[in-house]
């Protein structure tokens, strides 16, 4: 199955309801897809439900994401994203991991993103970060 989202902006916040079996070409295609939203609508933070995600994405699959991730995020100051924009994603184990390697990698190329395996937590962290 491919992966899918449903995006709904709301204020400042773009929330997102991504679905289907991880690949890292759908992971990539479908982060294109929030970023061009994101610049549309000009919001500030990103909340991405991926709880509905299935699979188990390799510690490299991990790698590559995140760094295609931040690297977009960059990018896209040219289109008007401020690249402190916050990104939360909330994901459910497997796909989830525990030791949040792909959350290190990004952060440690400049992406404000956090994990998390509660929507709650998830919602009070954008509500706290500071506006880009």
């Amino acid at each position: 199955m491919n992966m899918r989202q449903e995006m709904r902006p709301d204020g400042d916040l773009l929330m997102v309801c991504a679905m289907g079996e991880f690949s890292l070409e759908e992971a990539k295609r479908i982060f294109l897809e929030m970023m061009e939203a994101v610049a549309l609508h000009a919001t500030k933070r990103v909340l991405l439900d991926g709880r509905t995600i299935t699979g188990n994405p390799q510690t490299i699959e991990r790698f590559f994401y995140s760094e295609f991730a931040a690297f977009t995020v960059a990018q896209y100051r040219e289109r008007g994203v401020a690249p402190a924009t916050p990104f939360a994603y909330v994901l459910r184990e497997p796909v989830l991991d525990p030791q949040k390697f792909g959350e290190t990698v990004a952060v440690n190329r400049g992406m404000p993103v956090k994990v998390f395996d509660s929507l709650g937590e998830a919602l009070k962290w954008l509500t706290k970060h500071p506006q880009p």
